[in-house]
């Protein structure tokens, strides 16, 4: 009888799973590798790379680890986990220093009242 991991996980773990995968997508982002690619360097299908990315439970650590390298060759498990890694940072910037544009004339007579 097949068992999923998901349903025998508790959900606190299943947490955990979701967020590790959280991470390895916005690592990805940062490095600006499209998951074809990184899935392609692992030796991974993409579907594979899909859940992992997903914090599919099921997926094997093996797995996960390759996906890893492939998207930042070198980094380790406790790198991503503390956002050790210099693409993290940019992205972290770069989401924060978003400017706002100024309204137009048209905008600010709609606005006043």
């Amino acid at each position: 009888m097949k068992v999923t991991q998901a349903a025998v996980l508790p959900a606190p773990l299943e947490g955990e799973c979701a967020r590790l995968g959280e991470r390895l997508a916005r690592l990805r982002a940062a490095r600006r590798v499209r998951q074809a690619d990184a899935a392609l360097r692992a030796g991974l299908s993409r579907n594979t790379a899909y859940r992992i990315e997903k914090g599919d439970p099921g997926v094997a650590l093996g797995q996960v680890l390759r996906y890893l390298d492939a998207i930042a060759p070198g980094s380790t498990l406790i790198d991503l986990l503390t956002d050790q890694d210099p693409a993290l940072r940019q992205l972290a910037e770069r989401e924060r220093t978003r400017r706002v544009r100024g309204l137009s004339s048209a905008e600010l007579r709609e606005l006043d009242f």
